[in-house]
């Protein structure tokens, strides 16, 4: 029984302190909440939306609490009162990963 705690708690270690991997979930989760709530209005793609910017200019639009408002220019049907506070760190980290200085997707 100490053993597989031992074991449990070393494993609980390794992937708290890997953040490549949370933040990966994250711009993963925020591709799906594009595929889900912004798509259809927006009539374009998440990669098409992400490479309105670099990384750096996303960066910035975030920590200045514009991201937001930024997302209703670029998709002017874009209802932002329908998505939740939470989402829009998973939707800023995806926009980020795919900037136009950014990650290239797999087609």
């Amino acid at each position: 029984m100490k053993r597989l705690f031992t074991v449990l708690a070393l494993a609980f270690f390794v992937l708290a302190s890997t953040p490549s991997i949370v933040s990966a979930a994250s711009a993963k989760k925020g591709q799906k909440l594009f595929k889900k709530k912004f798509r259809k209005k927006c009539g374009f793609s998440g990669v098409r939306f992400a490479r309105n910017h670099t990384q750096a200019e996303w960066e910035n639009i975030y920590e200045k609490g514009k991201f937001p408002s930024e997302a209703k220019k670029i998709c002017p049907r874009l209802d932002t009162k329908k998505i939740k506070k939470k989402w829009w760190k998973d939707v800023y980290k995806f926009t980020k990963k795919y900037a136009s200085d950014g990650v290239v997707p797999k087609c």
